[in-house]
């Protein structure tokens, strides 16, 4: 699960955001005014801001100015050209006008946290190092052999680590469009993933849907 500092001094919207992330497993923290955004964001591992430009003290202009952080999705009112323009020159990632649809800023925070993780060649977790330019993975110092589609699936859970990923998904991005096996597949790979790496806590069965590498920042 991805931290998520939404930023919005709207009450009711900043509560319906915050329930709707937490629905689809991250975990979230609230600031109503610039002033304390930075200081959340300071303090805190965040993964992604939603930010909203018109706030109390400090507006998201000048809320961006003062944290060096990345992605942000700036959420505003505002739709004209020119702030879509300053807030992407800015750093922002993406931009959604209100009133939006919930779902919709539900897949554009999913694309979003993917982007993030999609120029990453070297990760480490504890006792484990996978080198992605490579293709090595390393436990305890130890080389571990993993297949072509072993290591195409432990990539994409890394890639999109923290993302609840669906059997389907996992099937379409590891093994590709054309893939006309059974979802069993993914379950058979994750189960020798596990194993190799000692990843029993790390990578997570999602009830009904599929799995999740989980890493805590």
């Amino acid at each position: 699960m991805a931290l998520i500092l939404i930023v919005e001094d709207d009450q009711d919207i900043n509560d319906q955001i915050a329930r709707n992330v937490k629905l689809v497993g991250h975990t979230y923290l609230q600031a109503f005014d610039g002033l304390e955004a930075v200081k959340l964001a300071g303090e805190n591992p965040i993964d992604l801001i939603l930010l909203d430009i018109m706030l109390p003290g400090m507006d998201g202009f000048e809320v961006i100015k003062k944290i060096s952080f990345e992605p942000i999705i700036f959420i505003t009112a505002k739709d004209s050209l020119d702030n879509r323009l300053k807030g992407l020159s800015l750093g922002a990632d993406d931009y959604i006008v209100k009133p939006f649809e919930m779902l919709e800023l539900l897949a554009r925070i999913e694309v979003v946290l993917r982007r993030a993780n999609k120029h990453l060649t070297l990760f480490r977790l504890d006792n484990v190092v996978v080198n992605m330019s490579d293709r090595t993975v390393v436990v305890d110092n130890n080389h571990i052999d993993l297949s072509h589609q072993e290591f195409e699936l432990l990539e994409i859970l890394i890639r999109n680590q923290n993302i609840a990923l669906s059997r389907d998904k996992l099937l379409e991005l590891a093994w590709g469009y054309d893939y006309m096996g059974e979802t069993r597949t993914v379950d058979n790979h994750i189960q020798k993933l596990r194993k190799k790496l000692g990843w029993e806590d790390i990578i997570k069965t999602i009830f009904k849907l599929g799995y999740r590498l989980e890493v805590k920042k």
